[in-house]
């Protein structure tokens, strides 16, 4: 049997062809009324279903938060499952932003539900915590490398409390965020052209030069847009990692739906404005 293709090379290869751009599928009911749409299924799916038939085809990646889908339930994971196999369909490749974190058979079985290919949720790559000790994540590590996905483990996240954790200091003098990129560095060492195990990073933290972010694997950066970091700034944030970079915007491209012209035009700026922004860097 021949192995699947690791996530790290077709993202390398989406960005290079489609521009570095992730856009979030964030339906919360603030977004879902700007849309004219109700907060319930009906809304939830007319939302999911235009994200998915403007983008699929054109960004490199799609970012489903699972949550706004699983507070309507089994008709809510139902239209997730439909989302993330035709935004697969379409070419994007998704991350699934679960943010799953647990022990043993518990994080073996949270693998499972989206890192096994037959699994009905299946992504491309999967965001989880490492707060339970890195080695926690093992099963899900093992799972990625076995089916050609990839992780995004939260390391440097953007929302201020994160810093009480992140920025703790191990008896070793080196804090947790710093702990946690030297194992997916150790992860992905030897990988060609990216490795498949990535860092969440925030696009709003300034400058991380404190930091050893050439993990020689992606660095998912939420912030752009809505939250007040331009494609601008990512040089100035991520230095000479800057290459590596998967910028998310969510609300900066959702607002302008539900027109799907409106969203592919301001998809494709941002795509441009960081594809500029990172060459520059």
């Amino acid at each position: 049997m021949t192995a699947p293709e690791p996530f790290g090379t077709r993202l390398r290869r989406a960005m290079d062809e489609r521009g570095p751009l992730c856009v979030g599928i964030d339906p919360h009911a603030s977004l879902l009324a700007e849309w004219g749409l109700a907060d319930d299924v009906a809304g939830l799916e007319r939302f999911s279903r235009t994200v998915v038939e403007a983008l699929a085809d054109r960004v490199a990646v799609l970012k489903p938060q699972s949550a706004f889908f699983e507070r309507f339930g089994s008709r809510g994971l139902a239209v997730l499952e439909k989302s993330v196999q035709e935004a697969r369909a379409a070419g994007a490749l998704v991350v699934m932003d679960a943010k799953r974190g647990d022990i043993g058979s518990t994080m073996a079985a949270y693998a499972e539900a989206f890192l096994r290919p037959d699994a009905p949720l299946f992504s491309d790559a999967l965001t989880v915590s490492p707060y339970l000790g890195y080695g926690s994540l093992a099963p899900a590590v093992t799972l990625a490398r076995e089916s050609g996905a990839g992780l995004f483990v939260l390391a440097l996240t953007s929302n201020p409390e994160g810093g009480e954790v992140q920025h703790a200091l191990r008896a070793d003098g080196r804090s947790v965020a710093a702990t946690v990129l030297a194992h997916l560095t150790a992860e992905n060492a030897g990988q060609e052209p990216l490795g498949s195990f990535g860092a969440v990073v925030g696009a709003t933290l300034g400058d991380l030069s404190g930091y050893d972010l050439d993990i020689n694997g992606p660095l998912l950066a939420p912030g752009i847009g809505a939250q007040g970091a331009t494609p601008a700034d990512l040089p100035g944030v991520f230095g000479p990692a800057v290459r590596d970079v998967v910028p998310n915007v969510s609300r900066g491209v959702l607002r302008h739906g539900p027109d799907v012209g409106a969203l592919r035009a301001a998809a494709g700026r941002f795509a441009e404005e960081i594809r500029a922004a990172v060459a520059g860097g």
